[in-house]
C-alpha cells in the first residue's frame, strides 16, 4: 500500500470472523487506504487537488509523488482522479440535508441553468445557486431538448425545493422545461444571451457576407507573405524599431536612415492591418466582428498605399495596391459593409441601454452588468429604445428590425427583475436575481482553461465524452461554507471519504462507464487481433 505519511509498505492484515458471522477488520487500516485499493486517502485527495484545483498534468503529479518516493503511472493518475470525483459527489449527495440548510439560511436560492457541448460531445448541464455559488447538481444529456432536461430539474426540484428564481439563456428546451417543473416562479433571462442572439439575428448575413468576400479575395494570405520579405532586412538591425518609436513620438523621420524607414513603417502597417485583437473587446461574435474590422483596416491601408510617397514606403507595399483595389472596388463588401455599420450603432444603443457589454467597461465576458444600475431604470431606457426604432418609418419597416422588437416583447417579463423579499429565521432578506448566466459561463470557460492547460488541447470534445457526470463539482472546492458542510464534522476530505462505502464508489464509476459507452478491455483485445475478419468468418462457418 501507498500513503503520503507513510509511503509504499505492506499491511498484514488479521480478520476475525465471530460465530454468527460477524466480520471485523482492522479499522486502522480503512482509515489509510479504501477496501482493495493500493493507495491511501491522502494520496487520492493529493491527486484529485492536483488535476482539478491546481490544473496540473499527470506528469508533474508523478514528478511531486517520486519526490516523495511514491512511484504512480499515468493511467493510475488518471483513475485516481476519476475515483476522487466519484468520493466527491457522494460527499455531495449526502450532504443535500446540511446543503438545503445553508442555503436557507441565505434566503433560498437562485437557479442558474446552462450548459456546454462541443462536436458531437455529449451536452454536460449544469444547476448552480447563484447566492450560495455552489454547483447543485450535473447531468449529460444527448440534446438540449425539454424532454431531457425536464427529469433534470424535476430531480434539483426535489432535492432542493422551489427556487426563489431562476436565470438561464434563451433555449427553447430550457423556456420549456422551466415552464413546466417550476411553472409561477420567477424566471429570468440572461441579458448577455438575450443581446447575443438579438445581435446575430440583426447583422449575422451581412457578416457573413464580408467573411467570405474577404476569404475569396484570399487577402490574408497575401499581407502575410509580405512581412516575411522585409523581416530579415529588420532583423539585422535591431535599434530599427526602437528608432521608428522614438521617430513617431517626435515627429521626426529623420532619427533613422529614409531606406530603412520605409521598410520597417511598410512591416509595421502590414502587421497592423492583420491584428485586430486591439479592437475587440473580449466578447466574441456579434460584440466583436473582427472580420469587419479586418475591412475596415484594408481601407485604411490602401488609402495609405495610393496617396503614399515611394521614398515613404517599401516597393513590396506598393504591390500591394492591385489585391486591395479589388476590395476596395468589390460592390458586395461595400453593400455589406454599409449595412452592417448602421446595424452594428442600433445593437450599440441597445448595449448601452440595458447598461451590459459597453465597451467602456473592459470586462469582457466577467461582466455581469451594472450592480448599481436600477432594473427599473434600465426597463425604461429599453422602453426608450423600443419607442425609438418604432418612430422611425424605415426602421420598423425592415425585417430585421421587425424581429428585434419583437424579441425585445417577448421576453419583456423575463428580462426585468424586481428585487426579491424573503422572509428568513434571521428576518428580511433582499435578494437581487443576477442579470446575467455569466456565473456559470465563467466556469465552464474555466473548465476549458484547465483541460487546455493540462492536456494541451484547446477543444472539449473528447474530455466531454469521458468525464465523470459530476467533475463540475470541483468549482465548490473553493467555497469555504461548502466545504464545511461535506465535511460533516470531519477535519479534512480524506477522513470525510473514509467513512464512505468504496462500494459505492466503485459502482458510480461502473455506471458512469455504462454511460459513455467506453470499451472495456476484453473488447479492445478483440478489436486489435490482426485476423479478426477472418477469424470471426470462420467462427460463422463453425
Amino acid at each position: 500500500m501507498v500513503t503520503l505519511d507513510i509511503g509504499s509498505f505492506c499491511a498484514r492484515e488479521t480478520i476475525l470472523v465471530s460465530p454468527d458471522n460477524t466480520v471485523f477488520q482492522s479499522q486502522q487500516l480503512r482509515s489509510l487506504t479504501p477496501y482493495r485499493c493500493t493507495y491511501g486517502y491522502d494520496v487520492l485527495v493529493f491527486v484529485g487537488y492536483g488535476l482539478f484545483v491546481h490544473c496540473l498534468s499527470e506528469q508533474q503529479i508523478i514528478e511531486l509523488l517520486s519526490d516523495r518516493n511514491i512511484t504512480i503511472s499515468q493511467r493510475e493518475i488518471g483513475f485516481l482522479g476519476k475515483k476522487f470525483i466519484a468520493y466527491l459527489a457522494i460527499a455531495h449527495r449526502q450532504a443535500q440535508q446540511r446543503l438545503n440548510q445553508l442555503m436557507s439560511h441565505k434566503g433560498g436560492y437562485i437557479l442558474h441553468i446552462d450548459g456546454t457541448c462541443e462536436g458531437g460531445s455529449p451536452h454536460l448541464f449544469t444547476g448552480m445557486d447563484g447566492i450560495a455559488q455552489i454547483v447543485l447538481d450535473n447531468i449529460k444529456l444527448p440534446s438540449e431538448k425539454a424532454e431531457s432536461i425536464i427529469p433534470f430539474l424535476e430531480k434539483i426540484k426535489k432535492q432542493y425545493g422551489n427556487p426563489i428564481a431562476l436565470v438561464h439563456d434563451m433555449g427553447k428546451g430550457i423556456l420549456s422545461a422551466v415552464e413546466a417543473v417550476f411553472k409561477g416562479i420567477p424566471d429570468f433571462i440572461c441579458h448577455f444571451h438575450f443581446l447575443r442572439d438579438i445581435g446575430k439575428d440583426l447583422y449575422e448575413a451581412e457578416y457573413a457576407k464580408i467573411r467570405t468576400r474577404l476569404t475569396k479575395h484570399k487577402i490574408r494570405t497575401i499581407l502575410r507573405a509580405k512581412p516575411k520579405a522585409l523581416a530579415s532586412l529588420i532583423e539585422e538591425d535591431t535599434q530599427v524599431g526602437t528608432g521608428l518609436l522614438k521617430s513617431i513620438s517626435k515627429n521626426q523621420p529623420n532619427i533613422i536612415p529614409a531606406e530603412k524607414l520605409a521598410i520597417v513603417s511598410s512591416y509595421v502597417m502590414i502587421h497592423w492591418a492583420l491584428d485586430t485583437t486591439g479592437q475587440l473587446e473580449g466578447y466574441g461574435f456579434p460584440f466583436d466582428c473582427p472580420h469587419f474590422i479586418f475591412y475596415q483596416r484594408l481601407k485604411v491601408l490602401y488609402e495609405m498605399v495610393d496617396i503614399a510617397g515611394y521614398d515613404q514606403f517599401d516597393k513590396r507595399f506598393f504591390n500591394l495596391w492591385k489585391p486591395l483595389n479589388k476590395i476596395i472596388n468589390d460592390q458586395q463588401l461595400k453593400s455589406s459593409a454599409r449595412q452592417i455599420e448602421k446595424k452594428m450603432e442600433t445593437f450599440k444603443q441597445l448595449r448601452k441601454a440595458l447598461s451590459i457589454t459597453v465597451s467602456e467597461n473592459k470586462k469582457g465576458l466577467n461582466d455581469d452588468g451594472d450592480d448599481d444600475t436600477n432594473i427599473k431604470s434600465i426597463a425604461q431606457k429599453v422602453k426608450q429604445f423600443r419607442t425609438q426604432i418604432m418612430a422611425d418609418e424605415k426602421l420598423s419597416q425592415a425585417n430585421s428590425y421587425k424581429k428585434m422588437i419583437k424579441q425585445i416583447d417577448t421576453y419583456w417579463d423575463k428580462l426585468f427583475a424586481d428585487p426579491i423579499i424573503i422572509e428568513t429565521s434571521d428576518g428580511q432578506v433582499v435578494i437581487h436575481p443576477q442579470r446575467t448566466n455569466n456565473i456559470l459561463e465563467r466556469f465552464f470557460r474555466e473548465l476549458k482553461r484547465r483541460n487546455r492547460k493540462r492536456s494541451g488541447s484547446i477543444s472539449l470534445n473528447r474530455r466531454l465524452k469521458t468525464m465523470l457526470t459530476d467533475t463540475p463539482l470541483i468549482k465548490n472546492l473553493d467555497n469555504k461554507e461548502y466545504i464545511e458542510a461535506i465535511l460533516d464534522g470531519n477535519d479534512t476530505l480524506e477522513e470525510r471519504f473514509e467513512k464512505i462505502d468504496s462500494n459505492m464508489v466503485i459502482e458510480k464509476l461502473k455506471a458512469e462507464q455504462k454511460s459513455y459507452g467506453k470499451i472495456s478491455p476484453e473488447m479492445k483485445k478483440i478489436i486489435q487481433r490482426p485476423d479478426l475478419p477472418e477469424e470471426l468468418t470462420a467462427l460463422f462457418a463453425a
